[in-house]
């Protein structure tokens, strides 16, 4: 004996009718109508009752067996299944790369969320391909989607948005979309935000350093181009009306260079990824330089080793970019907000 149960369909919804049926049977199973090992009507069965294609049912019955929602059994039907996910929404977190910072806003934010969901993170390179590739599989899959939004074009330069990229964005229902870093116009409706101004934000804490700055006779950022992971050029553009502005002698360079002329010039750096920082160090040490005195060293993101070695740091502030999408996610938040980021004086200015 097959329960009847109530499939709730908004025909005005832009929520697909399969993505309707999974959330009814979800929805049953969590208010005590369905039980574990309840038998549900055949895919042919439920298309009859409820006049739907049979095609419509099989894909909603195709995504409960991939959540192990329901269960098939050849030749007796489908059953609710015992699992663990019946009543937890998934969550797809989608990131440029892979990076202690990146873990910070995962762990922050899966923490905060708890047992309310299942959180996957999901690494896609700042490939535009693997990502739409990516995002098209787990719209089937998923019920929530916080991503950040970071690619390089065919120059190898970053960019925060491809036209491709935000159709697919525009594609996701509003109340089910958070971004991280990067907002764009073409993203229709109210949907949660938490971005940084990659711009101000640098401009605004170096000035904050200014004055020790100011003892140095040049300042030179370490800004890698032509990478697979591409930094955003916002960095670069707030760098240079820094100096600009406050006539400072400046610098740019691609990377630290191995046996670089470090003695009798005294110079700041601004370094910002890791293998710099260190091969810097590492030559401010084997120079028998004074850090902070011969040398000055700020670098981009904080993480708790550069707290360790006392350096300064300009940076976003990375666990409170978890919190806030967590606190949207949980409070059904439909916001745009700014991520707060911070200039951390250390001794290696």
């Amino acid at each position: 004996m097959i329960k009847k149960f109530h499939i709730r369909i908004n025909d005005k919804s832009r929520v697909p009718k399969y993505k309707q049926i999974v959330d009814s049977i979800v929805q049953d199973i969590s208010n005590g109508i369905l039980a574990i090992g309840e038998k549900i009507p055949s895919i042919n069965e439920l298309s009859e009752l409820c006049y739907f294609s049979r095609d419509t049912v099989e894909k909603a019955y195709k995504l409960l067996k991939e959540r192990k929602i329901i269960v098939s059994s050849p030749g007796k039907g489908f059953y609710i299944a015992q699992s663990e996910n019946i009543i937890r929404t998934n969550i797809l977190l989608m990131v440029n790369k892979p990076s202690s910072y990146k873990m910070m806003v995962y762990n922050s934010f899966a923490n905060l969320v708890g047992l309310e969901a299942n959180v996957t993170m999901s690494v896609y390179h700042n490939d535009e391909t693997l990502f739409l590739n990516t995002l098209e599989q787990g719209l089937h899959t998923y019920d929530y989607f916080v991503i950040q939004s970071h690619f390089r074009n065919k120059q190898m330069n970053h960019t925060s948005f491809t036209d491709k990229v935000v159709r697919m964005l525009d594609s996701i229902p509003r109340d089910k979309l958070i971004l991280l870093d990067n907002v764009n116009p073409g993203i229709r409706g109210k949907y949660g935000a938490i971005s940084q101004d990659f711009k101000n934000d640098l401009y605004n804490s170096l000035v904050k350093g200014l004055e020790k700055i100011k003892q140095y006779d040049k300042i030179i950022l370490v800004y890698p181009r032509k990478i697979i992971n591409p930094y955003p050029a916002g960095i670069l553009q707030g760098f240079k009306e820094f100096c600009t502005d406050h006539n400072l002698d400046y610098e740019i360079l691609d990377e630290i260079y191995d046996d670089m002329e470090l003695q009798n010039q005294k110079d700041v750096y601004v370094t910002i990824q890791e293998r710099d920082l260190v091969n810097l160090v590492r030559q401010v040490n084997k120079e028998n330089l004074r850090l902070g005195k011969d040398i000055g060293i700020i670098s981009y993101n904080e993480t708790p080793l550069k707290e360790l070695l006392g350096i300064t740091v300009i940076s976003t502030d990375f666990k409170a970019m978890g919190e806030a999408a967590a606190d949207m996610f949980i409070n059904k938040k439909k916001e745009h907000v700014k991520n707060p980021f911070r200039y951390i004086e250390r001794n290696s200015l």
